[in-house]
């Protein structure tokens, strides 16, 4: 329909029509789209004024939204109903109408009119579409000045500024509605982030006490009860596995974090994490040596970040270790950086997935087959917060024997 009213219009008005496009088609806005196309068709037909009646999809009336008078706050989004209304008339007819004696019409309302404190004469009202040429809305134009009555030339003006509005607002409000729900979607992660640090932390200590207390009475037991308590203990390894997953998940985002570097001493912040007696190695009677330099190697780095990053690599080493097997910490000067390695004894990696086990969700064993639990997050999260704070990570790997990790970050006195 558009496209054959085209030629009808002179070259001047036809390159406002592809701004008005442009700009109509750049707001996301509806308060200002809407603005600005009252705007634009009061000034293009010449018109007293303009209107814009939006029709609500879920109760299907139109509501009195927009018009380049003033509108009362009580009249603002007033209900119109598709039946006895000129709107919602065009709405049903999904085509123009030109009414040009509104008092002889008994479709006709003056109720806006003596809200608005106006006097309507004459209307051409056309449909809003949207892409699927249905109708959104009704655009007005009323009372045409310094002529008898609305000309071919604003009929058709109309008809192009409406499809070109019509799909503008649609836009509008399915960004409007976009944004809401990721206002809300938003709101639920920050309740479950809220959530698992909470939870997470509050699980750790009692299973750090259940996991002590079994391995002691592990010690002491006989053989049968010794048995039972492995297999207590295999579950109390999973729970910790599952809680280190849980808060490895409030790190998913790392690239938008904070960093909050401060110079540290690396071989103290290694010497912290007591590795040597981690419940989990402890549980499973692996041995973890650690090797340290006798001098400070100061770094500047999120304290915090790098603690999670060795916390991770240590709980990777002890998963993928067999029962009695060994793991080793170094860490050691390298030029102008601090080296960190932590190598096991465990399962290895093959070579076709040396270059993925950084990425987020990435397992080494099939999901469906694996015999280690855990998300795959762990070493995605390390790999992010190690580059947040200027350093690198790497690892190497012979399947069968065992995998090797290294953290190099810049030293500051370099």
């Amino acid at each position: 329909m558009t496209t054959g009213l085209l030629p009808h219009l002179d070259s001047k008005r036809l390159v406002r029509m592809v701004e008005i496009s442009r700009i109509l088609n750049s707001e996301t806005h509806l308060d200002q789209l809407l603005s600005h196309i009252i705007k634009e068709a009061a000034e293009l037909t010449n018109s007293e004024a303009a209107s814009i009646f939006l029709l609500d999809p879920r109760t299907r009336q139109l509501k009195f939204t927009a018009s380049s008078n003033p509108i009362p706050a009580e009249t603002a989004n007033i209900p119109v109903p598709l039946d006895n209304s000129i709107a919602g008339a065009i709405v049903k007819a999904n085509r123009p109408m030109y009414i040009q004696d509104v008092s002889q019409d008994p479709r006709w309302n003056q109720n806006i009119d003596e809200a608005i404190d106006f006097q309507t004469k004459a209307i051409l009202g056309v449909p809003m579409r949207n892409g699927n040429k249905q109708p959104v809305g009704v655009l007005e134009a009323i009372n045409k000045l310094g002529a008898p009555h609305f000309t071919r030339e604003d009929f058709e003006t109309m008809v192009i500024l409406a499809d070109i509005a019509g799909v503008a607002v649609e836009k509008a409000r399915l960004i409007t509605e976009l944004e809401q729900v990721n206002a809300e979607l938003a709101e639920l992660d920050e309740l479950k982030t809220n959530f698992i640090a909470i939870a997470s932390h509050e699980l750790r200590t009692p299973l750090s006490v259940i996991l002590g207390y079994v391995s002691f009475l592990r010690d002491e037991a006989s053989p049968e009860m010794a048995a039972q308590m492995d297999s207590v203990l295999e579950a109390a390894v999973h729970l910790r596995t599952l809680i280190q997953d849980m808060l490895n998940l409030r790190y998913v985002d790392a690239g938008e974090a904070t960093v909050e570097q401060k110079q540290v001493d690396f071989v103290q912040l290694v010497r912290d994490m007591q590795a040597a007696s981690d419940e989990t190695a402890v549980a499973k009677q692996q041995t973890i040596t650690v090797h340290l330099p006798a001098r400070p190697l100061p770094v500047l780095v999120d304290p915090n970040m790098i603690e999670v990053v060795l916390g991770n690599l240590l709980d990777n080493a002890v998963k993928f270790t067999r029962q009695g097997g060994h793991i080793i910490i170094t860490v050691q000067r390298q030029g102008p950086e601090a080296w960190f390695s932590i190598k096991d004894s465990g399962m290895g990696i093959s070579e076709n997935h040396i270059s993925r086990v950084f990425k987020r969700f990435y397992q080494v064993e099939s999901p469906l087959r694996r015999s280690h639990e855990g998300m795959g997050l762990g070493l995605s999260i390390a790999k992010e917060l190690v580059e947040l704070n200027h350093g690198r990570i790497w690892a190497e790997s012979i399947e069968g024997i065992g995998s090797e990790f290294f953290i190099a970050l810049p030293l500051t006195n370099a």
